[in-house]
């Protein structure tokens, strides 16, 4: 590799195998990138919004929508039986199961392992290794809470999004049922964070992806950190409000404007973004329909 200059890539049927075999074969002798799934940006003209919410982006689901619910139902029944059990990485299959129709219900939201441990009748701490399961085989990620310190309580826990929200549905036992406004809406978040985390990993910025949350309700989807706190300055970031509406209401911009406003930390963009098909400026706040946010964002426009 060093001497003859070759390139080439590590990849296999198993995320976690990967990582465990391969991890530290090349320190400090190769880069390490991460290839995202389907990406709304590689789509195109081809996206389909309403689809993508009620089935999410896996290519087979894309390419065949008459057959989503039963493409969908096959891939999570195959992740549990060829994934994880040929591996040892659950021994009993019934609570990890029951485990997953709650993380699949609470798409986009807050943990509280605490009420998953009960709701899934299992151990607190097993809540925690099923989660670490989840991210190790990259079929969820974490968000952190962002927590600058602005004289208020921030909250401290991360929420959690599937890699797609088709996924998450089947997951969650919701293939047959109807995908309420209120599921499209985090479904709508978690391709908003999924385009998020694909453009920042292709452009290699790397930038920290948070949300913010005080305990009086206010509340930002996504904070990209686009510079640290260091002595004497403040962090940058960038907020970004994700509405699952065709009208977009300018009460939904209070939260960023609190933010910018407040001391200790400089807010460069506000963005918010919508279901409808025009775009707006108000002011320092710009608002997006969903697919001209992703040429935006892929564009460097965002960050």
């Amino acid at each position: 590799m060093e001497s003859k200059r070759w390139r080439f890539a590590l990849c296999g049927s198993s995320a976690r195998k990967l990582r465990r075999g391969g991890a530290n074969l090349l320190a400090g002798r190769a880069l390490t990138l991460s290839m995202e799934s389907f990406s709304v940006a590689e789509l195109g003209a081809a996206f389909d919004l309403g689809r993508a919410l009620d089935w999410g982006l896996l290519p087979f689901v894309h390419n065949e929508p008459e057959t989503a619910p039963d493409i969908l139902a096959a891939y999570v029944n195959t992740y549990l039986k060829e994934e994880l059990q040929a591996e040892g990485l659950i021994r009993n299959v019934p609570p990890f199961v029951r485990f997953l129709a709650v993380a699949g219900q609470i798409n986009g939201q807050v943990v509280n392992a605490q009420n998953i441990a009960r709701e899934a009748a299992v151990a607190r701490s097993t809540v925690d290794t099923y989660f670490g399961i989840l991210s190790d085989t990259l079929l969820g990620h974490r968000l952190p809470a962002w927590r600058p310190g602005l004289k208020v309580r921030e909250a401290a826990q991360p929420k959690f999004y599937w890699f797609d929200p088709g996924v998450a549905r089947a997951a969650a036992g919701l293939l047959r049922e109807h995908a309420d406004r209120l599921w499209q809406g985090y479904a709508l978040e978690t391709i908003v964070y999924h385009e998020l985390r694909v453009y920042n990993e292709t452009s290699r910025k790397h930038r920290a992806l948070n949300y913010y949350r005080t305990p009086a309700g206010v509340e930002i989807d996504f904070i990209v950190e686009t510079a640290k706190r260091r002595p004497g300055s403040d962090p940058r970031v960038v907020a970004i409000e994700v509405k699952r509406a065709e009208r977009w209401d300018r009460a939904w911009e209070k939260a960023m404007m609190s933010l910018s406003a407040s001391a200790g930390v400089q807010v460069d963009r506000m963005i918010g973004v919508y279901c409808g098909t025009r775009a707006y400026r108000f002011g320092e706040v710009q608002v997006w329909p969903v697919a001209d946010f992703v040429k935006a964002l892929h564009k460097g426009e965002v960050f």
